[in-house]
This record gives structure tokens, C-alpha cells and sequence, in this order.
């Protein structure tokens, strides 16, 4: 992941205003020892618990004009999690971390963000 956070952190220098990017991290002060040109930016560790993360990521998004809570996330992420197998199982994928897979989950995501979590389930049959 280095590398696509070294494309993140050099996509907001060229485009100041237009591109923010977060850091995440599930062991606090672990990125400090291999990443030592990060300081002055946040990290925002959540131990590998949802519900930390959840809080965490609403605190990194604090600044932007759609500002979910840290309830509206755990729903999104409850409805992802209860349907992931079935998409996994349509798509034929072992693992979450295929195209076809992150590309449905996206879209149920964005779905059930709306409030139309049953036409999310609809649209992924």
C-alpha cells in the first residue's frame, strides 16, 4: 500500500483544494517506524475494530459538505457485510478484493446510503 498512498499524498499537492486523502491504520504509531516522511499528518488508528474505525473515519470527514455518522456507517457496513456472500458467490470470487465484487459492493454501498437498501439487494441479483 505504500505505493498508492505515495499516488494519493502526491495527487492532493498537485491539485490543492480538489483531493483529500486519510490514513488508516489499525496499530496506532506502527506507520511512524516505516514512514517517517508522514509526520504532520493524521493518522487515524481504530485498532481493527469496526466501530473505531466507524468514529474514526467520521472524524477524518469532518470537513466534507456530506458528513455521515458514525450510525449511518454501521448500517452501510452491516448491509455490505450480510450481502457480501452472496455477491462473492455470483461473482465466483474467493475473496472480496476481485473487480466484478468491490464493483457490486460499491454499488450497494451507494444504494443503501440512499435509504433503498431493498432495491440494493434487487439490483445485485
Amino acid at each position: 500500500m505504500p505505493f498508492e498512498l505515495g499516488l494519493a499524498v502526491m495527487w492532493a499537492d498537485i491539485r490543492p483544494g480538489k483531493h483529500t486523502w486519510f490514513l488508516f491504520e489499525s496499530k496506532a504509531h506502527r506507520l511512524e517506524k516505516s514512514l517517517s516522511d508522514i509526520k504532520g499528518s493524521d493518522i487515524y488508528s481504530h485498532g481493527g475494530k469496526p466501530a473505531i474505525l466507524f468514529r474514526e473515519l467520521s472524524n477524518a470527514l469532518v470537513l466534507v459538505p456530506r458528513q455521515p455518522t458514525v450510525q449511518e456507517i454501521d448500517v452501510v457496513y452491516r448491509g455490505l457485510k450480510k450481502h457480501l456472500p452472496d455477491i462473492m458467490k455470483r461473482a465466483g470470487a474467493k475473496t472480496a478484493f476481485r473487480a466484478k465484487v468491490f464493483a457490486e459492493l460499491r454499488l450497494a454501498a451507494r444504494l443503501a446510503n440512499e435509504g433503498v437498501e431493498e432495491l440494493a439487494v434487487t439490483a445485485l441479483r
